[in-house]
């Protein structure tokens, strides 16, 4: 340490300890859950509340220092608001200096609203709508036929908005959120701007069962249309359990659930009729994706998305960009914990892929570029 007790994390590594190498932020995201602590007591906290970050220096095994950081999930100025309105189910948030370009943000297979990660967004200068379309109180409990025009009136919404300027809105959305990004892009045209992070240019089966206790192998093996245009189901690819996915769940480890999605890709004749036609977007398309993420192969799936803008030479600005080593857990803005590659899922434990390292870096090159490209391509 440099003599006056200073430690600089930009530019000295550790001799031992949870990270490696230099790393301002590997203090943060090496972090393990304490013995005893659970997922639940993360998840039912109050999503917007200060994050404590206690940092202790010890000298011989004894502390010598002690400080504490409320680490932000609603930043300075940016106020929130709840979206009742028009049958959305949605919270928005503006910054104080708007009005600002307008971003919907969509979760994934989750449910419920991402108010945090919508939250962050608002404090880099745009108004961000977070929506929920399944899984929350005014929405339907199952990701099952969703009327895409729902997604319509929420654009509409947020266009109309007296904290929205710009010619045209961005759509940001995540895992499943990601295809729904793609999707409303590719039908509404007040969109210029889409991001799809470890997301699909497939339309895939919907979560017909509850996503908190459902029976999953019910979920995998039922198929179901998630989204409708105009009362009609869109058509869609299956990803019934395989025989592996299967012996996971009765030896009770980790399900990777890659493999099924995978398997219903081989059917060509229903992949081509479920491809996200992405070349009607308006605007620019970046997709981002996880190498190894074993949720399900959103580069293989994004991929198909790149090829569809390439092959229709779409005019408008497209790139994908990949991280090999990283895994699921992308999907959130960075500097978290990553260190969770197994989460709980609906009666069962999921893998995410990546290691934990990996991911902390992915996710903040996601999230860097996420704010890089809105900042490009909105319009004001």
């Amino acid at each position: 340490m440099p003599s006056g007790g200073v430690l600089d994390l930009t530019s000295t590594a550790p001799v031992d300890g949870s990270y490696t190498g230099v790393d301002p932020m590997g203090l943060v995201w090496s972090m393990t859950r304490e013995t005893g602590s659970n997922a639940d007591e993360v998840t039912t906290a109050d999503a917007l509340s200060p994050v404590p970050l206690l940092l202790t220096a010890e000298r011989g095994g004894q502390p010598v220092a002690c400080h504490r950081v409320d680490r932000l999930r609603l930043p300075s100025g940016v106020r929130r608001t709840d979206v009742r309105t028009q049958g959305l189910a949605g919270i928005l948030f503006t910054p104080q200096d708007g009005p600002c370009p307008g971003v919907l943000l969509l979760g994934g297979s989750e449910g419920g609203l991402h108010e945090d990660d919508a939250a962050l967004l608002a404090g880099h200068g745009f108004t961000v709508l977070a929506l929920a379309y399944f899984g929350t109180a005014g929405v339907p409990a199952r990701l099952v036929r969703i009327p895409v025009e729902y997604f319509g009136t929420a654009l509409r919404y947020l266009a109309s908005h007296e904290q929205v300027r710009g010619q045209g809105l961005g759509v940001v959305g995540a895992s499943f959120g990601g295809q729904a990004a793609l999707l409303a892009g590719a039908m509404f045209p007040e969109v210029a701007a889409v991001v799809s992070l470890a997301g699909s240019g497939v339309v895939t089966q919907g979560i017909d069962g509850d996503t908190a206790n459902g029976d999953f192998l019910h979920i995998m093996d039922t198929e179901v249309a998630p989204w409708t245009w105009r009362d009609t189901p869109l058509p869609f690819i299956a990803n019934p359990a395989t025989p592996a996915v299967r012996r996971q769940v009765d030896a009770g480890e980790p399900v990777v659930m890659r493999a099924a999605f995978a398997h219903g890709m081989q059917d060509t004749q229903r992949l081509a009729a479920a491809t996200i036609p992405v070349e009607r977007i308006r605007g620019a398309v970046l997709l981002i994706s996880a190498g190894d993420d074993q949720q399900w192969p959103c580069a293989a799936l994004s991929d198909i998305a790149l090829r569809r803008l390439t092959d229709h030479q779409h005019p408008f600005f497209h790139q994908h960009l990949r991280n090999p080593a990283a895994g699921h857990g992308i999907c959130v803005p960075p500097f978290r914990p990553t260190t969770e590659t197994i989460v709980p899922g609906p009666g069962i434990r999921l893998a995410l892929g990546g290691t934990p390292a990996e991911t902390a870096t992915a996710q903040h090159a996601a999230w860097t570029a996420t704010i890089a490209f809105l900042t490009a391509h909105l319009r004001t």
